[in-house]
């Protein structure tokens, strides 16, 4: 017998509710208070052609969705130097918030206790007019 009750196939929007209800998101205003006082890191998971169409937000470290587990992981040998411990405050940004949902539920998984989401994404940062630049290079 298995202690992990089976629950079975779950749509999109249930596994969004039930990842969601793991963890404290954060609106843009306060993500981007958060991380000017050094508080949290700001993570783009978008991938380049949105980035390029839309531009970055100023500060924030991309890292695309699929190696984002690798680069976080203060225990990995692959992780970016932001990646200092377990506490470290990883706020994820996809383009309308919901791929970062999945993503911060990850991080949770590997002790990253503190990973949450922007709420609605890139694009109610960019809606509340916080800074956005092109990308350059």
């Amino acid at each position: 017998m298995s202690d992990v009750t089976e629950i079975g196939p779950v749509g999109i929007d249930d596994l969004l509710e039930r990842v969601r209800a793991g963890y404290q998101r954060i609106e843009a205003r306060k993500a981007h208070e958060a991380a000017g006082r050094g508080e949290a890191l700001l993570v783009d998971i978008r991938y380049a052609a949105l980035r390029e169409r839309d531009g970055v937000i100023p500060g924030a470290l991309v890292i695309e969705r699929n190696e984002l587990e690798w680069r976080l992981d203060p225990r990995g040998s692959h992780r970016v130097p932001e990646a200092t411990g377990h506490g470290l405050r990883v706020v994820v940004i996809c383009n309308e918030g919901y791929a970062s949902s999945l993503a911060a539920a990850s991080l949770h998984q590997l002790g990253l206790h503190r990973a949450t989401d922007l709420v609605g994404g890139f694009q109610e940062w960019r809606t509340q007019g916080l800074p956005v630049e092109p990308v350059t290079g």
